[in-house]
């Protein structure tokens, strides 16, 4: 009897297992597939992998800042044929018109059928790249600045305000992080990282990253970066390691001359989460048409502070007058950017001179 049970579970097991294969192959798993991308590209396909996945297999790299487990909402592609239906997972990131229009989540539409699809131009650049970490540096107690020597490429391309994902060694994690450089020096790629409890790419990153690893990067991405054809005034919100994108854009005002009127609110708890304040105080004595404004929300005794005091959009809202022709760059957890719009609104800010990138 104790030998005929492990017989009995094991003979379950293989038929649950062919199955699961039957089913595959019914539903096209080992037939050839095509993907058709942009009505302009055909992509052969076997198997029946996620098109997040199948779209990385042939170089072209849609953002994924959760790694495909559907909890960014980022790796959004229009397919127009062939998808099937929208599953519970995608739900949540979906709205009504993204979903009439064939909008889906590339890490859960598994590829069984040929598909027609569709995504941003900008995408087909992202590269994969070889880097070298050159320099790890404490900003405060727990933010670092992550510095990256390119590889294979060499160069790499972006716009200031953009952001890259970093693939974590050994783990089947992939993180987006804002380019904190500056484009002129495009061999070398900067991230500033604060350190999430219990996460583990930036537990990786500040507790066992070293100088002279060799890590995966993927980009440039985002439909954030600075407008510079645009002349109206810059109000710019940022807090916590949100302020990378906003050092890569304040180098490139810089290099422009400061062409525009620009503010930059910077949210922080205490004196302690504050860095690169003197860099930036320095562009504000340069520059008579920029100002940086630091706020703190519980300064302590000791922080002996003697400016802005409030959480940040508070201090915005008393600061800010008619926003109607005015453009703002966001960049912060997503609760913060949603607390900066409905604050940006009630100063009539347009929603189309809104700029952000929402993810963890």
């Amino acid at each position: 009897m104790e030998i005929f049970v492990p017989i009995v579970l094991v003979s379950i097991l293989l038929i649950v297992t062919l199955l699961l294969i039957g089913a595959d192959r019914i539903l096209g798993g080992n037939e050839e597939k095509t993907i058709t991308l942009n009505d302009k590209k055909e992509l052969p396909v076997e198997g029946s992998d996620t098109l997040l996945n199948v779209l990385s297999d042939n170089q072209i790299f849609i953002p994924s800042a959760c790694g495909g487990k559907a909890t960014c909402g980022l790796c959004k592609v229009t397919v127009k044929e062939g998808g099937g239906e929208v599953k519970p997972t995608e739900d949540p990131f979906l709205n009504a018109q993204e979903k009439a229009k064939g909008v889906r989540l590339s890490c859960q539409v598994k590829v069984r059928n040929s598909m027609n699809v569709s995504i941003p131009e900008g995408l087909m650049e992202a590269v994969e790249y070889r880097a070298k970490v050159v320099a790890v540096e404490d900003l405060t107690y727990d933010t670092k600045l992550v510095r990256f020597n390119l590889i294979e490429p060499k160069i790499i391309d972006f716009k200031p305000g953009q952001f890259c994902q970093i693939r974590v060694p050994g783990l089947d994690i992939i993180r987006a992080y804002s380019i904190a450089s500056d484009v002129k020096n495009n061999e070398v790629v900067e991230f500033i990282v604060r350190l999430v409890p219990k996460g583990q790419a930036t537990t990786f990153i500040h507790k066992a990253m070293l100088t002279g690893d060799e890590i995966i990067l993927t980009g440039p991405y985002g439909d954030f970066y600075l407008r510079e054809e645009s002349r109206r005034d810059m109000i710019m919100i940022a807090g916590g390691s949100g302020k990378a994108p906003i050092r890569s854009i304040m180098f490139k005002l810089q290099d422009m001359g400061m062409p525009r009127k620009a503010t930059y609110f910077f949210g922080a708890r205490s004196k302690r989460d504050l860095y690169y304040t003197e860099e930036f105080m320095n562009i504000d004595k340069k520059y008579d048409n920029f100002t940086y404004v630091p706020a703190l929300s519980d300064p302590t005794e000791e922080d002996d502070w003697d400016g802005e005091v409030g959480l940040i959009t508070d201090v915005v809202d008393r600061m800010t007058g008619d926003l109607s022709e005015a453009e703002a760059y966001l960049c912060g957890s997503p609760g913060m950017i949603n607390a900066c719009i409905e604050v940006l609104k009630k100063h009539n800010i347009k929603d189309d001179n809104i700029l952000y990138d929402k993810f963890d």
